[in-house]
């Protein structure tokens, strides 16, 4: 019987995964100290942004059943 492999939780709260298979992520930066920060910048940081695909090889170790 093969043994099953923990799903990192932090990691399965903060990545999704497109239906193409890609990881998706939150863009950082929009917690805290907001005032100094313009419009632009605030609207840019908002959305989703892809995983590059150098790190998203070590997430998918972490994430094998996403």
């Amino acid at each position: 019987m093969k043994v099953k492999i923990k799903t990192h939780r932090g990691a399965a709260k903060r990545f999704k995964k497109t239906g193409s298979g890609k990881l998706k992520r939150n863009k950082a930066g929009k917690r805290h100290l907001l005032t100094h920060q313009s419009r632009k910048q605030k609207r840019n940081l908002s959305g989703s942004a892809p995983v590059f695909k150098g790190e998203a090889k070590g997430l998918m170790r972490a994430l094998p059943y996403l």
